[in-house]
């Protein structure tokens, strides 16, 4: 007994050493600070900081830094980055990218100017030591992206502006870092700069060249072995991180440069993104998060008046010069007090950068002591301010986007979005799923609905108890990406009554079907299962073969008949398909009449679809197959059809889908028929009739007066 309690006494000695008992103790931390903190109104973020000056080796010294602390700081370091450019929207970026380098400038140009004169006429420092530290108001680390992450805003404009402006910012104060690093020790000249700029070159070049491709065929090979996407994403971050330092630029950026190479092959709400997402949100950014509170020394201010003056001073500039910033740029592109607060709070934290560059100005003797211990004062009054400004910036921003929300009428109304999707064929539900995944409103309380119809005979029980064992393994699928699936399985005398009976019950917006293997495709899918639901359903109804992963597409192809934008289907299948490109990051190109796209971009104005369009005019439906030529395997190929009864139907839609299964065999397709204004397209006492004799000898005669009208002409 006393063995075990001298034991016991040994391990607990402070700082703790018994690594997995400084584990546990930062999982606790990790655990209740934020729960504690949350009660009185304080962010997370900052309760894990002030977490990190308590026990750190400045506080009661419960933990020392060592190589472990070290580790997964830097991990959680290189995972905010990797997220934030990661969660980058890039249509967004590319299309507001002036504005990002605008605000790179101020946020760059402005802390320099401020801080330049401050240093050297105030505090009296020389100019080196005045210009490096001038610099480094100029950096910021996205400390509070978490908090824009927890309440979906990351894909706001002001967040889109300063991402780019951070890494814009930073790369110019660590070039600026290594020119008086050159300047200091002599070897300033020619050879450094050529040096720097071919690195740089052959970084990029790896980074958004080879990287995207290997990426591309790793995900395609290994489709089904979903950890194996994770360590490889992961190895991903870390090499970016690795070469970007040999190219002589800092770890942070060669991780935000991952994060941009894989974001068209990682949609936000796909299975892995959640991976990502969860694991660094409640193990590695935390651990920064600790280890920047660890660095923090609260007795330095007690050292003289001098070292007080200079965290005040260097507080202040860091502080109002970001504000300024944000301020310009709100004034120029004429954003909200929110969004600017946003700017403010995201581009105000200074952390890994700031230190980065004071650490090597101290170890080179260009910075004193003064002035190291004022950073680190700053960097705990800076990034608990910037939480602050963050979180409140983010609610309001939230407030805003809902009361803009509730003054547009969505289709068919959010909350209620409800998708079917039935099953027939088990070989290609997990694409389906991720589809339907893809284009679900969140915002909406009904799960996607998978639906398996067994036939009403003497194993019929036996056959509802596999179909339900089948199923329920792909709920465990999109569980993974929190997608909320809910299982139906019904019994009906055909497959196509069960889904129409069930579609009705369950008030289903959207069903989702399965393309028909290739064999007798006219025949055997469209002329029986399918054409009996678009027959006898007036819901929006997407046919799906999805040939290849999503995230493998590089555009999505419309092709629209002329009149579709008076089907009553029309908004949904032109949000559902602007949410998809939004979800992979890539365009969309139409192919349809002037009206068609006007009515496209009135719909964009009307839903605040931030995805442009491009147009092709397209007219000439008998001559369909010319758009072959333009069509690249890696495009996903949708054509909007009409049902017969439609206002948009041309005869030639009836032919189309043979020819999209025979000339468009490689590409992933999709056949949309838009919801229909009629509640009941027949009465349940008809479904047993079919009108086919009528339609074919309609279109006998509609084929014979083609054929005359050809011979008259001539």
């Amino acid at each position: 007994m006393i063995e075990f309690f001298q034991h016991f006494m040994s391990e607990i000695e402070i700082p703790l050493k018994n690594p997995v008992l400084v584990f546990s103790l930062i999982l606790l931390i990790i655990l209740l600070s934020p729960l504690l903190l949350k009660k009185i109104n304080i962010p997370g973020i900052i309760g894990l900081i002030i977490a990190g000056v308590v026990i750190g080796p400045h506080g009661f010294n419960i933990l020392a830094k060592n190589s472990a602390i070290d580790l997964f700081s830097t991990i959680g370091l290189l995972y905010i980055m990797f997220i934030a450019g990661l969660e980058l929207d890039l249509n967004e970026f590319k299309a507001n990218k002036n504005k990002s380098l605008l605000f790179g400038f101020f946020t760059f140009i402005i802390p320099l100017s401020i801080g330049f004169p401050v240093c050297y006429y105030f505090l009296g420092y020389n100019f080196n030591t005045s210009l490096l530290t001038a610099s480094m108001f100029a950096t910021h680390t996205l400390v509070a992206y978490p908090i824009v992450s927890k309440f979906g805003v990351s894909k706001n404009q002001a967040v889109a502006i300063t991402v780019g402006g951070t890494i814009l910012t930073d790369t110019a104060v660590l070039i600026i870092l290594a020119v008086i690093m050159g300047n200091a020790q002599g070897s300033l000249n020619n050879e450094f700069w050529i040096k720097l700029g071919v690195s740089l070159s052959i970084f990029s070049a790896i980074m958004f060249l080879l990287v995207p491709r290997i990426a591309k065929w790793f995900f395609r090979k290994l489709e089904s072995e979903k950890h194996s996407h994770y360590i490889f994403v992961l190895s991903v971050v870390f090499f970016a991180a690795f070469l970007a330092e040999v190219a002589g630029v800092e770890p942070i950026i060669g991780a935000f440069v991952a994060g941009l190479a894989l974001n068209k092959l990682i949609p936000h709400s796909s299975a892995l993104m959640n991976r990502i997402e969860f694991i660094g949100n409640s193990l590695f950014i935390p651990f920064f998060l600790i280890s920047v509170g660890m660095l923090v020394d609260v007795s330095v201010l007690l050292k003289g008046p001098t070292a007080i003056i200079v965290a005040a001073t260097l507080s202040v500039v860091a502080l109002f010069s970001k504000w300024f910033a944000a301020l310009f740029t709100q004034l120029i592109f004429k954003y909200s007090k929110a969004q600017r607060q946003l700017i403010f709070g995201l581009s105000g934290a200074h952390a890994a950068a700031t230190l980065a560059v004071i650490l090597v100005g101290f170890k080179a003797g260009i910075l004193d002591e003064n002035i190291l211990n004022g950073t680190i004062i700053l960097i705990l009054i800076t990034c608990i301010v910037a939480s602050f400004a963050t979180e409140k910036a983010a609610k309001k921003i939230l407030i805003e986007t809902d009361e803009d929300a509730s003054n547009i009428v969505k289709p068919n109304g959010v909350e209620n979005e409800h998708i079917l999707l039935p099953i027939s064929n088990f070989s290609n539900i997990d694409k389906l799923l991720e589809f339907s995944g893809l284009i679900k409103e969140k915002k909406s309380y009904h799960p996607i609905s998978m639906l398996s119809v067994v036939s009403d005979n003497n194993e019929a029980e036996a056959n509802l108890i596999k179909a339900r064992n089948k199923l329920e393994e792909f709920v465990k699928q999109a569980s993974a990406s929190e997608t909320k699936v809910k299982i139906i399985t019904t019994l009906d005398h055909n497959d196509s009554s069960g889904i129409n009976r069930i579609s009705k019950e369950i008030m289903a917006d959207i069903i989702i079907l399965q393309w028909s293997e290739r064999i007798g495709f006219f025949d055997k899918f469209l002329g029986d299962k399918t054409d009996n639901i678009i027959n006898n359903s007036n819901k929006s109804i997407f046919i799906c073969q999805i040939a290849q992963p999503l995230v493998l597409q590089k555009r999505i192809v419309i092709v629209a008949p002329p009149l579709a934008e008076h089907e009553n289907g029309f908004s949904i299948w032109v949000t559902k398909i602007s949410k998809l490109a939004q979800e992979l990051s890539i365009p969309i190109q139409i192919y349809c009449n002037k009206a068609t796209y006007k009515a496209i971009e009135k719909t964009q104005k009307k839903f605040k679809l931030n995805i442009a369009f491009q147009f092709i005019e397209f007219e000439d439906w008998e001559d369909f197959l010319v758009l072959s030529r333009n069509i690249l395997s890696t495009d996903l190929f949708i054509l909007i059809s009409a049902r017969k009864s439609a206002t948009s139907y041309i005869n030639v839609l009836e032919s189309l889908p043979v020819k999209l299964e025979k000339y468009f065999s490689n590409n992933s397709r999709i056949i949309i028929y838009p919801q229909q204004f009629v509640e009941e397209i027949i009465n349940d006492q008809f479904n047993d009739f079919s009108s086919e004799p009528l339609n074919k000898s309609i279109e006998a005669v509609q084929r014979i007066g083609k054929g005359i009208g050809s011979i008259l002409k001539k």
